[in-house]
C-alpha cells in the first residue's frame, strides 16, 4: 500500500477548504455599531465629561458625530476601542454563522490608525473564533466583495451589489430604506440560520 506524502495531503485538505469556502456566501459583518456596542460607550463618556446624561431619544436620526461633538477625539484615543462591550447575541449567532458562511468582518478603521491594533485585538479577545484571515480594515467598503452585508450605514449598503441587512443604530432609525432591516442578533439568526432563509 502506497502512503500518501505529508505534503500531497496538505494539498488536499489547502484545496478541498478553499474549494468549500467558495462555495459558501460570504458575509461582509461591520464592526462598529454591529459587533461593538459603541453607542453604549459613547454615552458613558458623554456623561463622564459633562456630567450630565443623554437620552437615546435625543439621538434618533442625528449622525453620531452631531450627537457627540467630542466622538472623533474619542476614537482617536488609543484603548478606546478596548472597552467597547460586545452587542448582545453577536458572539453566539456570529459563531452559528461562521460555521454555514464564509465571515469577513470589515470596518473603515484607517481613517484612524492609532484604532487598528485595538481593533484587532478587541476581535481577538471577544470573537476568538474569527481569523485575523478573516479580517479586513480599509477606507472604503466597496474593495471588497461578498454576498450579504450586515452594517449600519446607508453608505455603506446603499452601494454594496448584493444583498443588505441594516442593523438599527440610533442615526438609521428614521430612515425609510430598501435594504432588510433587523435589531438584534436574534433577528439576524433568524434571517440567515434559520432553514427556510429569507435571504438568498
Amino acid at each position: 500500500m502506497r502512503i500518501e506524502s505529508k505534503s500531497v495531503i496538505s494539498k488536499v485538505k489547502y484545496l478541498y477548504l478553499n474549494h468549500r469556502i467558495r462555495i459558501m456566501k460570504r458575509i461582509l459583518v461591520d464592526m462598529d455599531g454591529v459587533l461593538a456596542d459603541v453607542y453604549h460607550r459613547f454615552f458613558d463618556l458623554h456623561e463622564e465629561e459633562t456630567g450630565s446624561g443623554k437620552s437615546f431619544g435625543e439621538i434618533i436620526g442625528i449622525k453620531e458625530g452631531e450627537a457627540f461633538p467630542e466622538l472623533a477625539r474619542w476614537v482617536d484615543t488609543p484603548g478606546f476601542f478596548r472597552n467597547i462591550p460586545v452587542m448582545v447575541g453577536s458572539q453566539r449567532v456570529l459563531l452559528l454563522l461562521n460555521e454555514r458562511y464564509d465571515i469577513v468582518v470589515g470596518s473603515m478603521a484607517t481613517e484612524f490608525p492609532k484604532s487598528l491594533i485595538d481593533k484587532q485585538l478587541w476581535l481577538q479577545d471577544n470573537y476568538p473564533f474569527i481569523s485575523w484571515r478573516q479580517l479586513v480594515f480599509c477606507g472604503n467598503k466597496d474593495i471588497i466583495q461578498a454576498d450579504i452585508m450586515i452594517d449600519d450605514h446607508l453608505k455603506n449598503l446603499d452601494n454594496f451589489k448584493g444583498e443588505t441587512i441594516i442593523f438599527t443604530q440610533p442615526h438609521n432609525m428614521n430612515v425609510k430604506t430598501r435594504h432588510q432591516r433587523v435589531d438584534t442578533w436574534d433577528e439576524i439568526e433568524k434571517l440567515l440560520l434559520n432553514p427556510k432563509e429569507l435571504i438568498g
